[in-house]
């Protein structure tokens, strides 16, 4: 176009071309304050440009605000406003990075809630936390109410008793995105990943286990108070962990599982797998008068 004497617009006309497609985008300009803006916003992610623009001020880098501003616009610094959480509580984040499964025990555990109710109606939850490589229940918290802080004193004693996961996972209910984990996890440093709003697969592990724990637990008792709850639960979790096969483990228990995976030298780990189940007197958990009245084949009142 220079060449023949033709302007930009005039030689885009004449090729019906819209002049807007051969102009060359223009360079940035100041890439040293450009550059020196977006580590200030980096370091304080809440500040906006009038703020940035005095501590660029103590550093001897003045200009006007408007320009300041177009410069900042343009890097895509501008804090964006955080959506309002119910009664002004903080949650936690977390972390949203893929994981990986688990190569050991007690390497990572999953947390979920399951609710159920009483034989008069009134309901309870109960808190499961699982080992994710052994399978193994690690707890089940039965009350009335479980919120963040219960959540993390149920963590502190097992972490006290077991010892100390490299990961948690689980969803994002309000228990668990308080500000009480929040503080438990910025104070232990044990890394808590949140699953995707939607995504139960991802925590399959606990989810898998709760399914098991309604269909033989929950489902098949009718509890009358939270004390009875609690008793035939722990005891069923211990039936789960110690008698009850898993495929998982070809047969296996989780603890003999966990044990086996630990590097423990079992004498002969065939002949445990082949070992047969106990019998039923031994390998029930419920004891008697914690359960509703059955009737046997004859008829009779028997309970379970």
């Amino acid at each position: 176009m220079a060449a023949r004497g033709f302007a930009q617009r005039h030689a885009c006309r004449l090729v019906e071309v819209d002049p807007k497609t051969v102009r060359r985008a223009p360079l940035a300009d100041a890439p040293e304050i450009r550059q020196r803006l977006r580590d200030l916003a980096g370091e304080r992610r809440r500040f906006g440009y009038r703020r940035l623009a005095i501590l660029l001020a103590r550093e001897g880098i003045t200009m006007n605000h408007k320009k300041l501003c177009r410069l900042y616009r343009e890097e895509g610094l501008t804090v964006r406003r955080r959506p309002r959480s119910p009664m002004g509580r903080k949650r936690a984040t977390g972390t949203r990075a893929p994981i990986t499964l688990p190569q050991g025990p007690n390497q990572r555990w999953s947390l979920d809630f399951v609710a159920d109710v009483l034989s008069w109606g009134r309901r309870f939850r109960v808190l499961s936390i699982v080992d994710d490589f052994a399978r193994e229940a690690l707890a089940l918290v039965v009350d009335s109410s479980i919120g963040g802080q219960r959540v993390v004193r149920a963590l502190d004693a097992l972490i006290a008793r077991r010892g100390r996961p490299a990961m948690i996972v689980s969803d994002n209910g309000t228990e668990l995105t308080s500000r009480a984990v929040l503080e438990w996890t910025n104070r232990t440093g044990i890394g808590w990943h949140y699953i995707a709003p939607g995504k139960p697969v991802q925590n399959a592990f606990v989810e898998s286990f709760n399914g098991k724990f309604r269909d033989e637990c929950l489902n098949e008792e009718v509890f009358a108070s939270l004390t009875e709850a609690r008793a035939v639960i722990e005891r069923w979790r211990l039936d789960y962990n110690q008698v009850r096969p898993h495929s998982a483990h070809r047969g296996l228990t989780p603890v003999a599982g966990r044990i086996r995976a630990a590097g423990a030298r079992l004498r002969n780990p065939d002949q445990l797998r082949r070992a047969p189940l106990p019998s039923r007197r031994r390998s029930r958990y419920e004891q008697p008068g914690l359960s509703l009245p059955v009737r046997d084949r004859r008829g009779a009142g028997q309970a379970r």
